[in-house]
């Protein structure tokens, strides 16, 4: 699978999620998968997963009986219990007998056959694996946390709950209930059964048992049995009698301090471990992550060991929770713990030492990066808040990893070392916080003062740039660091001060460039190694190129039209020039695009060149991409990763997939080269989850076809949307199979979903205890569940109100006698001037009374009903007391506090006065604004003249056309809220996909610009021309050019000539691109016509056709005068030489091969239209470059018919010299470069119709007699004469010779370096012999008769690739820029002719032959030779 990996996490607040097989096979749940990790007393190995679980893996378990130890079973949220082969790694049956969440499952020491699990609602089932049966039983209604199936009896099952209470059922007797076990306090977090069938006396002190002294084993058959809970105690238990025989408190550690910290009681997780064969001795968790081996037959502090004493860091520095033991082959009793401080440690149970710790991840993977001055010093940014810097290259330790978390608080979503610094990483995170680390020292980070607002996507090093390159001569910093995040804000951060404020570079993109619109937002960022560029990555798709250190702009390259997400130059370490300026591209498309800037980088041009052509393309994900590397020891080797799941490694010079690795389980989001070993990659994505790789191991070598993670995501997504909670006794909803966990019942606080992460990160293994009903509350909807189908009558009564006066109202209805007694009281208050003694109207036991005395006797009542009313919580009742007593300010102030104001009281607070109903008012606002009723909130700001409070409200909560309107009804045109709204709106629009709802928004801000660029982000045609339209009514010319341009040439290669014209007809300054559409709408017609080929319906012009046979280029002429006002006599924007001048500033690339007929077309038009405009300026040099270039397409693209047929229309006469025709003409031509343009262009026309010729006369071709090929005495031999002496050039036949010596020289090179790299490694093979004599077949025969050791001596091969590259540099120049026919080809077929036809002079055939002998050296040739050389 992989060679070396970082597992998820395991699963926290699990009783037994964890556990190993005799053959030394740990299986750790993490997520909703179970990780299978190979154990041993030195190191450990991850070796597969088990994934089907919907959620959270509750519990795990192996069969631990001879011949099923591979057979284990797994527990999980989604209510199923499931039973995997380990071996083969397969499910092989599952059960869904509970109806909700599954706590615990354990199979049966005793019965091979019984696997008991039990649930959150209290139910035990039996599994019986052999038949399949099941049995339920409900011993008690309480929540389980634990069950531990006996050692010694197969009936016996203990059962541990949240409330403390242990239960010992036989399951024998239908989960009759042997013993309650009562005594713990809080919940039971874990059992175990002691490994010996006998209750031997323990001793222990008084106050630790409950019957003092020991228990003898001769009283009753039993066994012990050990408990651990949330108490901080641990028990020994009687199965026999029923009750404690032993109390264990934890050790008050240094570590914890004196004090118990609540805190830390709430932390605590208490597992126990009986090892097999330890009789007295327990193992156990501690409060800090220390683990305690107890000596059950001593007391005091020397009953408890601590492990990992003998050296300082081996513990685990958080909780424990779950411990599992084996006995290795070699009598070594090993013990693996998993812990909150997500490490998986192994112990050695004889010395007490830790033997090894295997780190695993607690969050996607969104960042791996190597150190480029570390050797295999590898850092990962993880989403549990940490960085992990792994050495991977460390002998003794595979796993030397250290962790990263002080200043950090988030996610972890950059990462980027410092390419001259060692040890200096810097960090980017979700928050937007940006700091440095220096790994090798114990000191927090550096933070920058400066945060942004949203995650940092990237983080690079690079060369400062004003301001911060204005420092002081030899102060000024050699890097800077840049970060670009989600708010499309790239900062400048000086890692000497960052302390400092960080600086925007959009602004010196601005004052350089002269750019007046609002720019993209950006989404990453690279710097050429050499610190000279930087490619910068936009929102758009687009990608522009900027020059250090002014950022200048020399190019924006216009291939993406979606967000780019990852940027990467070629190194420039060991590798050819020319691939020094290779930057790849990747994007929310499926597409990854590799452009070579090489030629706009060394010479810069004046204006920034637009770039549409990639230089190689490379298809085959069916995802976004996420990240890319290129490989440091291959040339233009490249691996990518996407969302569909896969890596995929690239030939990019080839365009060819080379690997693909799908060892993952969802999305992939980071990749990294290992920069000592080529043939290994680092991959981490959305399984957190990191694996190593070889390139050369994998099964498959392009991803997988079809849409399957997209489909996925979908799903999940609709799950998520009907998801609903599940109510008491219900069935937890089903999900997606095999689809990530989103947290369950396990979710921490506050987590949320993005929009591209479907889960939580940390959520799974890192939430608190999982939450469940107090006992009272479960038992109540166990009792109500039969009665739910029934309506209650009582609930359907009119409801009474509730009194606003409920202690007085109660004290009236007191005894008779009382009543009576209170007729006399009030009596004496009324009619006496003082009250009788003790008694005060309105308070104590006369508090009633108050409502018949006096108004200050009132009010103390009222003073009395308010304490009833605010401790019942009856505060809107308390309200309306003080607004009867008068105290309306009072009453306001108290509904303000409690969240009770109401349009009533709001208004009664003008009687208050206004600063009182002014801050009603606002109070009044929030409370609507957390009741989510916005319009109304601000409707009340309004009542108080807070009209720009108003319109911001509903702006915060994006109801940006509401707030549009009100702002547009109360404010004058011109204020800058307006335009604030505008562009807040179309970049919410923009994002959501609605684009031209958007470009209305950019419109009525006054931005045409970006209003053009929102409709051509959908890149259709529709939507290209309406931009392009609306860019050309708003005055931005040079856009309106760009969206024609693109809309024009999506029709041409829709072969809709006329919409291309039309579109283009619109603007008068790309007349010349008109032209050029002309001239491929003619080509394209006029081909079509003679290959009669079946091609696309066309929408094209009458005059596309090819009228007589005067030649396309005299047609084209003739058309473009008729229909363009284009002659030889044209002046101004007409002038040919303008238009020339226009169209040598278009795109054309260099010729390639498996490019598609209709751009070759498109590309080879081009060149013929500026031969057209040559040729009406009579420039006969640049007139032959171009018609050379015409034809070049077709042939270096691999379409041979065409470029004869192109042959035939341009030159009737076989004479590149003459212009036949309408419009003859004869070129003359001076300088040499043309003169070799014309004899290379001559070549290529005799070349064709020599294949004519010998097609047409060969008689071994039934086809060729059935056309009525002419016979020998009509064929003329001087006309194979002048095809002779142009194809059989000696001079051009050395020139081929010693480009092939050289091609055959570096092929024997490259596999004697790729051997010795395989010796080097120790890799040979037994077929190396094979693969090293491989080239031989192409080789010469002057090579292949050298001796062997000769063939395999690199002094030798250097010696001959120099005197071969001497005679190329020997020969001039040209021959290589416009190439020959291959001449040794040309002689066979010269050859071949002269069997077929008499034609072929004596001549004429030996010096065919004499340049066979001379120069045919390859195997084939002279196989293919060889009959007429004899």
């Amino acid at each position: 699978m992989h060679e070396r990996s970082l597992p998820a996490s395991p699963n926290w607040y699990c009783s037994r999620s964890s556990d190993v097989n005799d053959s030394g096979l740990l299986g750790v749940g993490a997520k909703n998968v179970i990780f299978l990790i190979d154990v041993s007393a030195s190191s450990c190995r991850v070796t597969g997963e088990l994934v089907g679980h919907k959620d959270l893996v509750s519990g795990f378990s192996f069969c631990q009986h001879a011949g099923q130890s591979h057979i284990c079973v797994s527990s999980s949220s989604d209510g199923t219990v499931r039973f995997w082969d380990s071996d083969s790694k397969v499910l092989l049956r599952e059960h869904a007998a509970h109806q909700t969440s599954v706590a615990a499952v354990h199979w049966s020491p005793v019965d091979k056959n019984l696997v008991v699990s039990g649930d959150e609602k209290g139910v035990v089932v039996c599994h019986w694996h052999n038949t399949g049966d099941t049995a339920s039983f409900f011993p008690e209604p309480r929540t389980i946390v634990c069950l531990t199936c006996s050692p010694h009896t197969w009936s016996s099952v203990a059962v541990g709950y949240k409330d403390g209470m242990i239960v010992l059922i036989d399951v024998s007797k239908k989960g009759e209930v042997m013993h309650r076990l009562r005594g713990h306090e809080d919940e039971v977090h874990s059992l175990a059964w002691s490994p010996v069938a006998s209750e031997e006396v323990l001793q222990s002190r008084p106050e630790d048992t409950e019957a003092a002294g020991g228990v003898s084993a001769g009283d009753e058959k039993g066994c012990y049995l050990a408990s651990g809970s949330k108490d901080q105690t641990m028990r020994i238990w009687s199965s026999a009698k029923g009750k404690s025989v032993m109390t264990l408190k934890l050790p008050y550690l240094k570590k914890r301090g004196s004090a118990v910290d609540p805190g830390v009681k709430e932390r605590l997780w208490l597992h126990v471990h009986w090892p097999t064969g330890r009789p007295t001795q327990l193992v156990s968790s501690c409060f800090g992550g220390e683990l305690v081996m107890w000596d059950l037959t001593k007391t005091g502090k020397q009953r408890w060991t601590l492990l990992g004493t003998s050296s300082e860091g081996q513990n685990h520095s958080r909780i424990v929770f779950n411990m599992s033991s084996v006995r290795l082959q070699d009598g070594r009793e090993l013990l693996i713990s998993t812990s909150m401080d997500r490490e998986i440690k192994c112990w050695d149970l004889a010395s007490l030492d830790c033997c090894w710790t295997l780190p695993t991840l607690g969050g996607f993977v969104y960042a791996l990066t190597f150190s480029p001055v570390g050797a295999g010093c590898l850092a990962l940014g993880v989403g549990d808040n940490m960085i992990r810097v792994w050495n991977t290259l460390t002998t003794q330790n595979q796993y030397d990893t250290r962790s990263f978390w002080q200043g950090v608080k988030s996610k972890v979503t950059a990462l980027a070392w410092h390419p001259k610094k060692e040890g200096s990483l810097s960090f980017g995170t979700d928050d937007g916080k940006v700091g440095i680390f220096e790994v090798f020292s114990n000191r927090p980070p550096q933070i920058s003062s400066s945060y942004h607002k949203k995650t940092v996507y990237t983080l690079a090093w690079g060369p400062p740039v004003p301001p911060v390159s204005f420092g002081a001569a030899g102060g000024k910093p050699s890097h800077s660091l840049y970060s670009c995040a989600g708010e499309g804000v790239i900062l400048q951060h000086d890692p000497s001060k960052l302390s400092g404020e960080a600086s925007d570079i959009d602004k010196l993109i601005r004052d350089t460039n002269g750019i007046q619109h609002k720019l993209s937002p950006h989404t990453d960022l690279s710097w050429k190694p050499d610190g000279k560029v930087v490619a910068v990555g936009n929102e758009d798709g687009c990608v522009e190129v900027y020059e250090a250190p002014s950022l200048k702009q020399l190019c924006s390259i216009q291939q993406h039209h979606k967000i780019i997400n990852t940027l990467r130059w070629h190194h420039d370490h060991g590798s050819p020039p020319e691939l020094h300026c290779l930057l790849a591209s990747g994007s929310s498309n499926t597409t990854v695009y590799v452009h070579d800037l090489r030629s706009v980088i060394e010479n810069p041009p004046e204006s920034p060149v637009v770039v549409t052509e990639p230089y190689r393309r490379l298809c085959g994900h069916t995802s976004k991409i996420t990240g890319m590397a290129w490989s440091p020891h291959h040339e233009a080797r490249l691996v990518t990763v996407s969302y569909d799941g896969t890596a995929q490694v690239w030939d990019v010079l080839q365009e060819e997939p080379l690997s693909n690795y799908r060892g993952h389980v969802g999305y992939l989001l980071c990749v990294d080269w290992s920069p000592v070993d080529p043939d290994v990659i680092w991959t981490g994505g959305k399984d957190f989850t990191l694996h190593e790789w070889s390139v050369s191991k994998q099964e498959f070598t392009r991803p997988p076809k079809g849409k399957k993670m997209v489909d996925l995501r979908e799903k999940m997504k609709a799950k998520k949307k009907n998801k609903k909670t599940p109510a008491a006794g219900g069935a937890a909803p089903p999900q997606t199979n095999g689809e990530p966990v989103t947290g369950g019942e396990k979710a921490g606080p506050g987590a949320e979903l993005s929009a591209e992460e479907e889960e939580d990160e940390v959520s799974s293994t890192s939430s608190p205890a999982p939450p469940s009903a107090p006992f009272e509350v479960q038992r109540k909807s166990f009792s109500t569940v039969k009665s739910k189908d029934k309506p209650d009558l009582s609930t359907l009564k009119k409801k009474k109100p509730r009194s606003m006066l409920p202690v007085s109202t109660a004290m009236d209805h007191r005894p008779k006698e009382e009543l009576l007694q209170d007729c006399v009281t009030l009596a004496s208050v009324r009619h006496h001037s003082a009250p009788p003694a003790g008694c005060v109207p309105g308070r104590g036991e006369h508090l009633h009374l108050g409502l018949f005395s006096d108004r200050p006797a009132l009010y103390r009542m009222f003073e009395a009903e308010e304490e009833a009313h605010v401790e019942a919580g009856h505060f809107d009742s308390v309200v309306y007391l003080r607004l009867w007593s008068g105290d309306l300010e009072g009453a306001l102030q108290l509904a303000t506090e409690k969240g009770e104001l109401s349009d009533h009281l709001l208004s009664l607070a003008p009687t208050a006065g206004f600063g009182v109903w002014s801050r009603t008012v606002e109070a009044f606002v929030k409370q609507l604004c957390l009741q989510e009723q916005y319009l109304k909130a601000a409707s009340h700001l309004l009542s108080i003249n807070k009209l720009y409070e108003a319109v911001d409200l509903l702006r915060s909560h994006k109801l940006y056309r509401e707030a549009i309107a009100l702002a547009k009804a109360r404010l004058p045109a011109d204020e800058p809220v307006l335009k604030e709204l505008y562009t807040c709106w179309a970049a919410t629009l923009e994002k959501d996909g609605h684009f031209s709802a958007a470009a209305k928004c950019h419109l009525a801000a006054g931005a045409s610009f970006d209003a053009a660029k929102v409709i051509a982000r959908k890149n259709d045609v529709p939507s290209l021309r309406a931009a392009a339209g609306l860019a050309r009514i708003s005055g931005e010319a040079a856009l309106a050019r760009s969206l024609a341009l693109r809309c024009a040439k999506d029709l041409a290669a829709a072969r809709d000539w006329i919409g291309a014209q039309d579109v283009l007809g619109a603007q008068d300054v790309l007349l010349a691109h008109r032209l050029h559409l002309c001239v491929a709408e003619l080509m394209a017609a006029t081909l079509t016509d003679r290959q009669a080929e079946s091609q696309p319906a066309a929408r094209g012009h009458p005059w596309a056709s090819l009228d007589g046979d005067g030649g396309i280029q005299g047609r084209v002429r003739d058309v473009w005068e008729a229909q363009f006002g284009v002659s030889q006599h044209s002046t101004g924007h007409r002038g040919a030489g303008a238009l020339l001048q226009e169209l040598e500033s278009a795109e054309s690339p260099t010729p390639t091969a498996n490019v598609p007929l209709g751009q070759v077309q498109l590309h080879s038009s081009l060149h013929l239209t500026r031969a057209v405009l040559s040729w009406l300026l009579d420039a006969d040099g640049p007139l032959v470059k171009e018609l050379w270039r015409a034809v070049a397409w077709f042939r270096e693209a691999g379409h041979f018919a065409v470029s004869a047929e192109l042959c035939g229309l341009l030159f009737p006469d076989h004479d590149v010299r003459v212009c036949s025709g309408k419009h003859s003409k004869v070129l003359f031509l001076t300088e040499e470069e043309a003169e070799a343009a014309a004899t290379s262009l001559q070549a290529l026309v005799h070349y064709h119709h020599l294949y004519q010729r010998w097609w047409s006369d060969s008689t071994l071709v039934p086809a060729a007699a059935a056309n009525g090929a002419a016979s020998e005495e009509t064929r003329p031999r001087g006309e194979l004469d002048a095809l002779a002496s142009a194809l059989l050039s000696e001079r051009h036949a050395a020139f081929q010779a010693a480009q092939r010596s050289v091609g055959q020289i570096q092929e024997r090179l490259a596999a004697m370096v790729l051997k010795h790299s395989r010796a080097q490694a120790g890799q040979l093979r037994s077929g190396e012999n094979e693969a090293d004599g491989e080239p031989s077949d192409r080789r010469g025969s002057a090579d292949a008769e050298q001796r062997p050791e000769e063939q395999e001596t690199l002094l030798s091969l250097s010696t001959k690739m120099a005197e071969h590259q001497k005679r190329l540099g020997d020969l001039p120049e040209a021959l290589g820029v416009y190439p020959h026919p291959d001449v040794v080809e040309c002689c066979l077929v010269l050859l071949l002719l002269s069997k077929s036809s008499a034609s072929v002079s004596e001549s004429l055939q030996q010096k065919a032959k004499d340049l066979l002998r001379k120069y045919g050296t390859e195997t084939s040739t002279r196989r293919a030779a060889q009959r007429f050389l004899t």
